[in-house]
């Protein structure tokens, strides 16, 4: 989606607070209990001077190869017969047993659209083993074509966007439907409606822009001031990693990604040292994991859960109490926004794995093909009730 504007990068304000009461889920509803209530502004702010743990705090904690093997499980082949019977392996028994706490979100589908009634759902997803699978190349992490027909489908329905660590051109370019709106860089990036009430024009966050359908959409980019400083540690991260065979660097906008699903892990600590050594000048700048991925993104409060706000506010959607959002995301980025769904009985995050982990998920599905079981059930369902 191309944007056109001549507007300058966009100032951060100060939130405007709201105290009306979010979305109450009722705990028969819940998996578990949902935890403390939340609440949130209609604007988001970033504070530039908030103490933030040290960029390398999470890789010191376990130290940088224990860091880089818990951020990335083996990932086992399971069978989708969730039945006993035929004597699963302990791995099997294990996953049911984490399913009691985190159930199917397809044998529960009765159960979420239930409470769904009379609800306008609002939909997020992630991309990378969401809808498309994890390969060894990140650039041929394709959707499968029956996966986009079930977003488009979904998107026709309810308001969908996707938020990616991908760049949002690149996440757009994987998808290509212009039906939903796209979150780049962790939400760094985000094209999303003009609010229904207009007060956009008040507020500096956004950029008032129109895409290539001549739609007027807002430009949100929180990060806008770090670009020339992500462009320079990316140059200097593909210049110190060359060296190592299979190592693969990604400038995601306003992030930059190390993989190294193709690395030999007898040199992983040498990855993580050259990115070490890369941030070590820049203090504005932190380390964070994904599958087999280092991140290295600007020190600002902003995550996939506050984008999920800001898009809620944007569709007009953020103070309706008749409003489910769900989220359906695999990665430890997709906590933030399972946490803000959580922490504030809003709605449902729904976790993509196949092997145990803790999470702020309600639900879970295995893998993209139940993810695109789950889409298609959805659609099925609103059809019904028109």
């Amino acid at each position: 989606m191309d944007l056109k504007s001549n507007h300058p990068a966009p100032v951060l304000t100060d939130p405007v607070p709201i105290s009306k009461s979010r979305l109450g889920i009722h705990s028969s509803l819940l998996p578990y209990s949902p935890g403390a209530a939340f609440s949130s502004g209609m604007y988001i702010a970033i504070p530039r001077k908030k103490v933030i743990p040290s960029k390398l705090d999470d890789v010191r904690a376990s130290g940088w190869l224990d860091a880089m093997k818990s951020s990335s499980p083996p990932r086992k082949k399971l069978t989708k017969d969730t039945s006993i019977d035929v004597g699963p392996d302990d791995s099997q028994l294990v996953y049911l047993s984490w399913m009691l706490k985190y159930p199917s979100a397809i044998s529960s589908f009765e159960r979420i659209m239930n409470y769904a009634k009379g609800k306008r759902i609002a939909l997020f997803l992630d991309y990378d083993g969401t809808l498309s699978p994890i390969v060894d190349d990140p650039d041929r992490a394709f959707m499968s074509d029956s996966m986009r027909t079930a977003v488009r489908n979904v998107a026709n329905y309810f308001p969908t966007a996707i938020i990616s660590g991908r760049s949002r051109d690149k996440v757009h370019e994987f998808v290509g439907l212009t039906e939903l709106y796209y979150a780049g860089s962790h939400g760094m990036d985000i094209v999303g409606p003009v609010r229904p009430s207009g007060n956009d024009d008040n507020n500096s966050n956004c950029i008032r822009s129109t895409d290539k359908q001549g739609k007027e959409v807002n430009l949100f980019q929180p990060a806008s001031e770090f670009l020339p400083l992500i462009d320079e540690v990316f140059s200097s991260l593909v210049e110190i990693t060359k060296g190592i065979e299979g190592a693969k660097v990604e400038n995601n906008k306003f992030c930059v990604s190390v993989h190294y699903r193709n690395v030999d892990e007898k040199n992983w600590t040498t990855i993580a040292k050259s990115v070490h050594e890369i941030l070590k000048g820049h203090p504005r700048l932190r380390l964070t994991h994904g599958r087999k991925v280092l991140e290295v993104r600007p020190v600002i409060d902003w995550d996939k859960g506050k984008a999920v706000e800001f898009l809620l506010d944007s569709l007009g959607l953020s103070e309706c109490e008749d409003v489910l959002p769900i989220y359906v995301g695999d990665d430890r980025t997709d906590e933030d926004a399972f946490k803000v769904l959580r922490e504030g009985n809003r709605g449902y995050g729904i976790l993509v794995s196949s092997v145990p982990k803790e999470s702020n998920a309600f639900y879970s599905l295995k893998d993209p093909s139940e993810v695109m079981e789950f889409l298609n059930s959805l659609v099925r369902w609103k059809k019904s009730k028109i």
